[in-house]
């Protein structure tokens, strides 16, 4: 029998985790976490890891096993997630993936796209405008020099704007002419599940969410990372609203106001 990934795509809130731990208890399977901010065992109310309670026994993979002090990408990702499928396949004809981290299942299903090598020079100009502008000045630069990237980017992810930026300065290219140019065989076939919700309903869910992140001590977890609010694990929503206001800039209130708002924002792109 060929073996068989179930990949659970979609929005922020939109339902994934239950759907995919009862798809791992009817197959008597195992899950691929796919989402690039709960490989991080620092960060837990902010990222929605599952619970205990709502992974029912069910063994999840790259959930929370890796230091934010030890940055960790999409093409790590793929290496250890075709180590860990080849191992999982030994027991199990089909096993769960399931995250709304994009380029995180793209990476393991289809393989990473090929890029130029970054010079520093490029480096040099993205960082000298991250630090005179902020990520206001990235995704304007973004917009104007790949606006079809820019379209479909995650603009809060100052990592991955940088990175864009980065290419289409060495390249002289858009960042986007280098995507998608092949697809690496597997040995492994892929069903992908893409769920969805009326878009007011997913809305009273992010928020709903973040009220309950906030009840669970969301504050307090972010107030414990504040130290190291500079690392890039940490450049995410969430965690940088709270850094804002920890530095009285905003009003708590306001500060779980953003985070509505930009997890909506985060969600109508994924």
């Amino acid at each position: 029998m060929s073996k068989r990934l179930i990949y659970v795509a979609g929005p922020t809130a939109v339902g994934k985790t239950a759907l995919s731990v009862a798809l791992a208890h009817h197959y008597q399977t195992e899950i691929i976490s796919c989402d690039a901010r709960q490989v991080y065992r620092e960060m837990t109310l902010g990222t929605a890891v599952p619970t205990p309670e709502e992974q029912q026994g069910v063994p999840h993979h790259f959930i929370q096993h890796r230091s934010i002090h030890s940055p960790y990408g999409a093409g790590d990702f793929e290496k250890e997630g075709l180590e860990l499928l080849k191992r999982l396949f030994q027991k199990h004809d089909l096993v769960v993936m399931v995250g709304g981290s994009g380029l995180y299942a793209k990476a393991l299903v289809e393989g990473l796209d090929d890029f130029p090598a970054v010079n520093q020079t490029a480096i040099n100009i993205v960082s000298q405008l991250y630090k005179r502008s902020g990520i206001a000045g990235l995704q304007k630069a973004l917009e104007e020099k790949d606006p079809d990237y820019y379209a479909v980017a995650d603009r809060q992810n100052p990592r991955r704007l940088i990175r864009a930026l980065e290419v289409c300065e060495t390249a002289d290219k858009p960042y986007s002419s280098f995507l998608r140019k092949t697809v690496k065989e597997r040995f492994f076939k892929t069903q992908t599940f893409c769920l969805t919700r009326p878009r007011a309903a997913l809305y009273d869910r992010i928020n709903q969410r973040v009220d309950q992140m906030v009840a669970m001590g969301l504050q307090a977890e972010a107030q414990s990372l504040f130290p190291h609010r500079k690392l890039p694990a940490l450049q995410t929503v969430g965690y940088q609203e709270w850094f804002s206001h920890f530095e009285g800039k905003t009003t708590a209130e306001h500060a779980i106001a953003e985070i509505k708002k930009n997890t909506r924002r985060y969600a109508k792109r994924q």
